[in-house]
């Protein structure tokens, strides 16, 4: 493949794993990883209420990894609310769990900005063998997106196994409880989807330039190695 196609292929990787860099980094800060309703079932089944009359008794809590706000109702208006995870509710939540989430966004983050400069030195640079290389290349994308992997399945495990929306709602809660009524995975996941999409895509964009796979031989390099060895 020409040389100037391959700089446009790498800067194209190099500019898509800049933008997942900045949206990974923007989705850390934010409440909107998980948007979920619940009901106040003390309230609900006290009245005996049914059909639109739920809507009294029902709230929302919207929430990301460091901080979220909602809203309870159970029959005797709404009641805003905003929480935190460190230090507000560490008894709440699977602490391990949230850790390992907030540390593979982390590390996918900086992985990501720094394989959109390794695109960048390919395209423009001259990469050596090694890290510097497509080898490098191969590298961090693949680590990249097992990384976002990760965090995606982290965070639904901590929602839908530790039932964490539930575990918000009811949060210093004495009197009435809590039912989560539906959950629905709001841009910042979508975020890190993308940002693992573009990882695999950046994958196909290296093979595309012309570069095989680090496991793979070429039948040139294998030539070369059975001569060597007839030479022995």
């Amino acid at each position: 493949m020409p040389n100037q196609q391959k700089k446009i292929l790498f800067c194209v990787a190099g500019a898509l794993s800049f933008a997942c860099a900045l949206g990974v980094v923007a989705a850390l800060g934010t409440p909107r990883w998980m948007r979920a309703t619940f009901l106040c079932t003390t309230g609900a089944l006290l009245v005996n209420a049914s059909g639109q009359e739920l809507d009294k008794f029902t709230g929302e809590v919207r929430y990301g990894l460091f901080h979220g706000e909602g809203v309870r109702q159970c029959g005797l208006g709404a009641r805003p609310f905003r929480f935190s995870f460190f230090p507000d509710l560490p008894p709440a939540v699977p602490g391990s769990v949230h850790i390992s989430v907030l540390l593979f966004a982390a590390v996918l983050a900086v992985l990501t900005a720094v394989a959109a400069g390794f695109f960048a030195y390919n395209a423009f640079g001259k990469p050596f063998d090694a890290l510097h290389g497509p080898r490098g290349l191969y590298l961090l994308s693949f680590i990249s997106g097992s990384c976002g992997c990760l965090v995606m399945i982290l965070f639904a495990s901590e929602v839908k196994i530790h039932h964490l929306s539930e575990k918000i709602a009811n949060f210093k809660e004495g009197t009435f409880a809590y039912r989560t009524q539906s959950e629905r995975y709001t841009t910042s996941f979508w975020v890190v989807f993308m940002c693992f999409f573009v990882h695999f895509l950046n994958g196909l964009l290296i093979r595309l330039a012309g570069f095989q796979f680090p496991f793979a031989k070429s039948k040139d390099a294998e030539t070369t190695n059975v001569a060597a060895d007839l030479m022995y």
